[in-house]
């Protein structure tokens, strides 16, 4: 009886193990869907970087979207889709809906509308998306076509609705076509004021389905359908929902893990999820619109992309993705310098209808430098210098601002730094953010380290001259390092330290005036290019890690309130350290710069368990479309791009037992940690393809050309294992 007993739960197990190779099953979409403070993230249904993208629309004015009680409809393009059963007496058509009556995947949604008792389901393709609504017995089941402003839509039989919506100035086309004949249809003013719904009628029995195709096209009305019928072709949704969920099986494969609970198993491939859907390929085969030329282009073989944000991005995310899959990379660069050939400038946040000019930094240098010195080069290569170089000589530094030099850059250029204003000085150039400020300190440092990227390509091209030139303003961060305080420290146009300056509090909303979002507790580390320099400031490695430890523990002289209410994006905090902020990121892995590696291991491992969940509330700060999320990955796998830009990754801590990473699909570089497991967090030794590894870093060449690291794992430090020399 024992026998047959064993027998099955090893059958269960061999079974169970085998159903979880779905490893998108393991996904949450609402992972992060409440805020810590600011953005949640959305339970979007898309492929993997794919155009067609579905989610809710929730309550108007709750951005806690998982606390919302009340669900607008279902967006496709250029307009919202949204059943209901009875009259229309006001413009608004929505819905109450439960959470426990609710499935949310990367490839599938279904919701209960409780309001109406229609469940409503859909999947999607690359470029279309397949609605299917089961409606109650009902002589007035409608279907409501919200459309966009300046929308025109046409209805061109009793199945069939075509036309266009107009977003933020770009043109978004649909090609409907529903699986019944609507028996009637309807016209109202848009509940906001602008363009026209449409409101098709059905009569239902109990439990009858209704389904709806759309297609998607910023081209023309014409490739809608022809996008739609490349796609979905039958009326079969359990097809296209399959399809779906294998697709984000295979690209979920590209980094399998064993070990590790089943929280970890769900954050981990969450994370992986959320990195796979930014940027966004706008390519219809083998074309594509582009708004910043007006034009439709031949993709060439390459695809086009937009819906970026490089200040976030950079630091490990595109580096992520280039590990996973680098000819989509470098397609991206590829979309980067169309942007440049149109506008005369390499893009920060890319989106479909134009460049924000979001946030800070010339990352377009760091993204390009860190793809190319890995040793991937198909795109102009020449253009892309040359466009990385026009922005750090030609155009403004200034946050969120975009142009030509201002008199702040060229201090900057003469002098090294960017200048601040004193205490009390009014601002006097009109180009200045009035939000957003100056944020000299953090300006200076950024572009200290772009500077450092586009030297790095200067001396592989044989550019000599603007080596030495981007070199020395590479080393710009030393002229803010304000020996007397120990912190980078404001100085203004006239070279004198700002007076008073307060590295905890100074600088206003989010330190805006010296800082970005963050403050110099925090920017004071960031100088990822050049840790051996800033150890050098501090006074040497054990001073340095002094300084670390201090970051994790100092507090908040009074309430964390009055702390946050200032700096509302540092959130994620242990001590000044905020994981909710992409600045940073890198900087608990620099213990392995001072020679106690031991520390970084601990310290991520703190990290990924106190500030990363499997519910609503497990994103610490803003998502931003997968920045935060990546930042796991590579923690959970045990390594980092402290520096893009260096074909270097630090190492950490790996949760998992075995990590595999398939690289471009095709070599398997492994990553072992024997005896892993909460309380044994701490590196005893490793191994490197068989021969023993003693630094805590090792190359990109190592994951591409495939082969295994082994990392022995133990409770307590091992103060011996990886303090040799960079």
């Amino acid at each position: 009886m024992f026998m047959l007993l064993n027998i099955e739960i090893q059958s269960y197990i061999r079974w169970r193990m085998n159903f979880m190779t779905d490893y998108v099953d393991y996904v949450n979409p609402y992972i992060g869907a409440i805020g810590h403070l600011l953005t949640a993230t959305a339970p979007t249904v898309m492929l993997p970087h794919s155009m067609a993208q579905v989610s809710p629309v929730f309550t108007p004015g709750v951005t806690d979207r998982y606390l919302a009680d009340r669900i607008f409809g279902f967006p496709a393009g250029a307009v919202t889709i949204m059943p209901f059963c009875g009259g229309r007496e006001s413009g608004q058509v929505a819905s109450s809906f439960d959470h426990d009556f609710e499935t949310a995947t990367p490839y599938y949604y279904s919701v209960l509308l409780e309001d109406y008792g229609i469940i409503t389901e859909y999947s999607v393709t690359a470029h279309a998306i397949y609605y299917r609504f089961t409606f109650p017995r009902s002589s007035n089941s409608r279907i409501l076509v919200k459309g966009l402003k300046s929308g025109d839509l046409e209805v061109t039989n009793s199945k069939i609705i075509r036309g266009h919506g107009e977003l933020k100035g770009v043109k978004h086309y649909v090609y409907m076509e529903f699986s019944r004949t609507f028996t009637n249809k309807s016209t109202y003013p848009n509940s906001d004021g602008e363009g026209t719904d449409l409101v098709v009628d059905y009569k239902t029995e109990d439990n009858e389905c209704i389904e709806l195709k759309i297609g998607l096209s910023y081209i023309d009305v014409d490739q809608a359908y022809q996008n739609l019928m490349n796609e979905i072709q039958d009326w079969n949704f359990e097809h296209v929902k399959n399809s779906a969920k294998e697709t984000w099986n295979k690209a979920l494969s590209s980094i399998e893990v064993k070990g590790g609970t089943q929280k970890q198993l769900a954050i981990f491939y969450t994370s992986l999820y959320r990195v796979m859907t930014r940027m966004v390929n706008v390519t219809e085969y083998g074309g594509y619109y582009s708004n910043y030329d007006k034009k439709v282009h031949d993709s060439e073989g390459h695809d086009f992309y937009v819906n970026d944000g490089l200040w976030d991005t950079y630091r490990c995310m595109h580096p992520l993705q280039l590990i996973i899959d680098s000819k989509r990379q470098m397609d991206m660069i590829r979309s980067y310098l169309h942007i440049y050939d149109n506008t005369g400038y390499l893009p920060t946040f890319p989106d479909l209808d134009e460049d924000h000019h979001a946030m800070i930094g010339n990352h377009g240098a760091a993204f390009i430098t860190d793809t190319y010195i890995k040793g991937y080069d198909d795109f102009d290569v020449e253009k892309a210098y040359e466009a990385m170089r026009k922005n750090a000589l030609e155009c403004t530094k200034l946050p969120w601002g975009k142009g030509p030099l201002t008199e702040l850059d060229k201090i900057y250029m003469e002098k090294g730094f960017f200048p601040a204003l004193r205490k009390g000085e009014q601002e006097t150039v009109k180009k200045v953010h009035p939000f957003e400020r100056r944020q000299a300190v953090s300006v200076t440092l950024e572009h200290s380290y772009d500077d450092w990227c586009i030297a790095q390509m200067a001396r592989i091209l044989g550019k000599e001259q603007d080596y030495e030139y981007f070199s020395k303003s590479s080393r710009n961060y030393r002229n803010l390092y304000d020996e007397r305080i120990g912190f980078m420290a404001p100085k203004d146009a006239d070279g004198r330290w700002v007076e008073d300056f307060d590295p905890k509090f100074g600088g206003g909303l989010g330190g805006r005036d010296y800082t970005t979002e963050c403050n110099s507790w925090v920017y004071t580390f960031h100088v990822q290019h050049d840790v051996e320099g800033l150890i050098d400031l501090m006074g040497g490695k054990e001073k340095f890690s002094e300084r670390l430890d201090s970051l994790f523990n100092e507090q908040y002289n009074g309430s964390k309130y009055w702390f946050l209410a200032q700096f509302p994006d540092s959130t994620g905090l242990i001590g000044q350290y905020p994981q909710g902020n992409e600045p940073s990121f890198h900087i608990p892995y620099l213990y392995n710069y001072a020679g106690q590696p031991w520390k970084t291991q601990r310290i991520v491992r703190q990290i990924m368990d106190v500030w990363y969940g499997d519910g609503p509330l497990g994103i610490c700060g803003d998502e931003d479309g997968g920045a935060m999320s990546s930042w796991y990955v590579f923690s959970a796998m045990g390594f980092y791009p402290v520096c893009p830009g260096k074909p270097v990754y630090d190492i950490g801590s790996p949760i998992f037992e075995e990590i595999k990473i398939r690289v471009d699909g095709d070599k398997v570089f492994t990553i072992k940690a024997v005896n892993a497991s909460n309380k044994n967090k701490y590196i005893q030794s490793a191994e490197l393809n068989g021969q023993p590894l003693d630094t805590p870093w090792f190359a990109h060449k190592d994951i591409v050309a495939g082969g295994t690291l082994v990392l022995y794992m133990g409770e307590r430090p091992n103060k011996a294992w990886g303090v040799l020399e960079k």
